[in-house]
């Protein structure tokens, strides 16, 4: 019989593309360290992309068919979405492990909860974001980075399954075999590839490239500008208008010129600037399937005028005004962190309450 005390919880961060050893690992601590083990699966509303290319039920698939039926019992996977605000994610996370608490067994929150993890980098700073929770750090398995397990999957499958076999359990092949024969994995390969060719164009450059770019939030009474992409990365996805900067231009020159070329919206570039209301920088290391991307964001609210006529060019299939109200319903269709920065200036999503 298991003699930890019941209100104590465990809980392992992770977005797992795909689940393998090393996640292994962390779990079997933390079941090792308390009765009930929250799993929290990060970017869990994102659009399939070759950096993304599981939904969080296909990665919640591939953590429970990786443990006996016992352990299984004890683990319960929850979903969490990305933020631009650290302190949402933190305070989306700490909703998360009560709600799957509460819905396992009591109302109350529980009593401890040990935190199991390890600093590979900079990226997992969010280990020191719960200070009272008990961190419990763990040694790396050697196994390879999850981003070259995924570069093997889309470039040769059905070798890359024996190839991964010593650092992915059997449960997450059984995943990866039912993904790989679905309707998405094609267009993943393909895009994969372009990616690859993309990352190879750089490979004489003296340092790793850092690129930047812009992107545009512009609201227009209860509507939004978007953007379907023409071509990859992302294409058939849902953004907002964009792209790179240009040697001899600001970063509101580019968001000025990129507005035009994308969707040719009907106002003079004087109005745009009197209703530009805020600016930031999005630069999470991992925001984008081109590699290190820094944008600037920029948000304009045209107030409650008639909406501007509209005409999709270069880089957009289609440009079109959204309700702003239809915008979550879409959240899973949208190019790398576009959603992130609508919510952001729109406020689309409620604030999680806190554990």
């Amino acid at each position: 019989m298991h003699t930890h005390n019941v209100s104590h919880a465990a809980v392992v961060i992770g977005r797992f593309q795909p689940f393998h050893d090393g996640h292994r690992s962390l779990l079997q601590r933390a079941l090792a360290a308390a009765p009930r083990v929250v799993v929290v699966i990060g970017s869990a509303f994102q659009a399939r992309s070759p950096k993304h290319p599981f939904t969080w039920q296909e990665r919640a698939e591939m953590v429970r068919l990786s443990f006996p039926e016992a352990e299984r019992r004890r683990l319960h996977c929850v979903p969490v979405r990305d933020f631009f605000d650290d302190a949402r994610w933190v305070a989306a996370v700490r909703h998360a492990v009560a709600g799957a608490w509460a819905g396992a067994g009591p109302a109350a929150p529980p009593e401890t909860v040990t935190l199991v993890g390890h600093a590979r980098d900079a990226t997992r700073d969010y280990l020191e974001a719960f200070p009272d929770w008990t961190l419990k750090r763990a040694d790396n398995v050697p196994v390879r980075r999850a981003s070259l397990m995924r570069d093997a999957l889309f470039a040769a499958p059905e070798t890359a399954f024996g190839e991964l076999a010593g650092e992915i359990p059997p449960g997450t092949i059984e995943v990866l075999r039912a993904w790989r024969n679905g309707p998405a994995f094609e267009a993943l390969a393909e895009e994969a590839g372009l990616l690859r060719e993309y990352e190879a164009s750089w490979a004489s450059a003296p340092y790793p490239p850092v690129l930047v770019t812009v992107d545009c939030v512009v609201k227009c009474g209860n509507h939004v500008l978007l953007i379907r992409r023409g071509q990859a990365p992302g294409k058939g996805l849902f953004a907002v208008p964009g792209g790179f900067l240009e040697q001899r231009e600001t970063t509101q020159q580019a968001a000025l010129r990129e507005l035009e070329e994308e969707t040719h919206l009907d106002l003079p570039p004087a109005t745009l600037r009197a209703c530009l209301k805020a600016t930031d920088v999005f630069d999470r290391p991992d925001r984008s399937a081109r590699g290190r991307t820094i944008t600037h964001g920029f948000f304009f609210d045209l107030g409650e005028r008639e909406l501007p006529a509209l005409r999709a060019d270069d880089d957009a299939a289609a440009a079109e005004w959204t309700p702003v109200e239809a915008l979550q319903a879409r959240e899973d269709r949208f190019l790398d962190d576009h959603f992130q920065m609508l919510d952001h200036y729109l406020g689309l999503l409620p604030a999680p309450s806190a554990l």
